[in-house]
């Protein structure tokens, strides 16, 4: 991902274009007085991180993820979970 920071001031003067790279994945950084105060990042990429947080922040969802790392994960096809079937 590639990442690129802006002052404010020319942050404000190029906003569509700053949008666009966003949209097409960049992370484009602002900053004041040499320090960066605000990112503006793509629907999609803030969508996964929250969807990220949340699986972090499920205690079932953890357990899971160990259980599979452990390898004590057993797969079976979706057809299984059909009750009519």
């Amino acid at each position: 991902m590639a990442r690129s920071t802006y002052s404010v001031t020319r942050a404000q003067s190029q906003l569509p274009r700053l949008v666009r790279r966003a949209e097409s994945g960049a992370l484009v950084g602002i900053a004041r007085r040499d320090e960066t105060v605000a990112y503006l990042l793509s629907r999609e990429y803030l969508e996964a991180i929250v969807e990220t947080l949340e699986v972090l922040a499920n205690p079932a969802a953890q357990k899971a993820i160990a259980a599979h790392r452990a390898g004590r994960t057993r797969f079976v096809p979706l057809s299984a979970l059909d009750p009519d079937e």
